[in-house]
């Protein structure tokens, strides 16, 4: 499996990342992506921008072991997970997550298994700055009950055909 990991402050393009993925690949018959894109309000108030931080090294790390994880639960023949850092204006990407498998099943409980650990664990810390000053945004009930799903067993390798 080709894995691509990259925390950076500057823009990235998802037709790009994906054609690197798959060029000259006549095994992937399933690509899969999100595009986490930075909202122009958080809890229905207006922003100017996120700040994105994160643990250099670490946040890497750990990014890395989950997709191994994922590699692990489903048959997977490429990752790219791309997360961006720094000051982020509504209408900017956040984050890309792109799976690649031979067949869509595996492609689209990887990438949503990805998304989920992205979302509650991975070592990013999000600034909202809004009219009424910057605040630390806390994490989500919803987003831990999401995350909860992948807490069984993982399926067969081979089951997600």
């Amino acid at each position: 499996m080709i894995a691509t990991i990259r925390l950076q402050a500057e823009a990235f393009d998802v037709g790009a990342e994906v054609e690197k993925l798959t060029r000259g690949r006549t095994d992937i018959g399933a690509v899969v992506t999100f595009t986490g894109i930075c909202r122009a309000d958080e809890a229905g108030e207006p922003i100017a921008a996120l700040t994105l931080e994160h643990y250099p090294g670490m946040a890497e790390a750990e990014i890395a072991r989950h997709v191994e994880e994922a590699n692990a639960r489903w048959p997977l023949l490429g990752v790219t997970v791309i997360h961006r850092h720094g000051r982020i204006a509504p209408g900017e990407n956040i984050v890309l997550v792109v799976t690649a498998s031979s067949h869509r099943e595996a492609a689209f409980a990887a990438a949503a298994f990805l998304m989920d650990y992205l979302k509650t664990r991975a070592p990013f810390w999000k600034q909202v700055e809004q009219a009424s000053g910057r605040i630390w945004v806390e994490a989500k009930a919803t987003d831990d009950a999401a995350a909860e799903r992948w807490s069984a067993p993982p399926p067969r390798r081979d089951a997600a055909k």
